[in-house]
């Protein structure tokens, strides 16, 4: 037994450490990647959880917030369609996506055709995933005295705000090797207006609740997680370093260098 159990301890030092075999690597990097990627899912099964729960303190909070800023928007109809233009032309859907098709273009004519796989992969993962959560919880938008807006559908997660979420990090983590150094913190802050501010439309204008915005934010980072993890699980196979969000998901991008073959014996 004493004997077993130190091989055991042998086989997960060389895990965990990375001197394993090239097949133990690549399982140990699937094994960390997958329970990463149920950890990002958490905080959206949660929230899953508490809206058909009808959770009294969500509940209290969706309806107040929606109250609020319905009363503001029959108030203010010039604001209704500067919001109702923000929703539907410069952070709507369809310029998101036309955006990162404009990049997969591009990255296919670099060659990068990995980067590019991901990026149209994350895009569409996304709008499936969204589609199917919000048929599977069905859950009714809101119903409120003088509509301002109107929308299609089922309400949970908000759409919109898990294309912003998807779209917004696919533009970042591509092109972010791009932009110089001290100009860096600028296409993030951008980002995140965007995001936020697509979610304020759609509670604001009356077509989803506040939870439907933070279960779309929620579920947008669970599928970018899922597969960055799988592209970087790649890099480790080709030999590239890992990277992190501050410098984006394949600085070489910013080179001519073509994508790496799989070095023999690795997988």
């Amino acid at each position: 037994m004493t004997e077993r159990s130190s091989r055991t301890r042998r086989l997960l030092g060389r895990l965990v450490t990375g001197h394993g075999g090239p097949d133990a690597r690549f399982g140990a990097r699937l094994v960390v990647g997958a329970a990463l990627t149920a950890l990002a899912a958490v905080p959206f099964s949660l929230a899953l959880v508490l809206v058909e729960s009808h959770w009294a303190p969500l509940h209290r909070l969706d309806q107040g917030v929606a109250e609020r800023l319905h009363r503001s928007a029959l108030d203010h109809p010039a604001w209704v369609r500067v919001l109702d233009l923000l929703t539907h032309v410069a952070w709507g859907p369809a310029t998101m996506r036309i955006l990162v098709a404009g990049v997969v273009v591009w990255l296919l004519w670099r060659r990068a055709f990995r980067l590019a796989a991901w990026a149209a992969v994350t895009a569409i993962a996304g709008g499936l995933v969204g589609l199917l959560v919000k048929n599977v919880v069905e859950r009714a938008r809101p119903h409120l005295p003088d509509p301002v807006a109107h929308a299609p559908g089922f309400s949970f997660p908000s759409g919109h705000s898990m294309t912003a979420v998807t779209s917004c990090a696919v533009l970042l983590l591509v092109l972010l090797p791009l932009v110089p150094r001290a100009w860096r913190p600028l296409p993030w802050v951008l980002a995140a207006v965007a995001v936020v501010g697509v979610g304020y439309t759609r509670v604001a204008l009356g077509v989803h609740w506040v939870s439907d915005v933070l279960g779309g934010w929620l579920l947008g980072i669970a599928v970018v997680t899922a597969t960055t993890l799988a592209f970087e699980a790649w890099r480790g196979d080709v030999g590239r370093p890992r990277t992190t969000p501050a410098e984006g998901l394949e600085p070489e991008i910013t080179t001519d260098e073509p994508e790496p073959a799989v070095r023999p014996g690795t997988r």
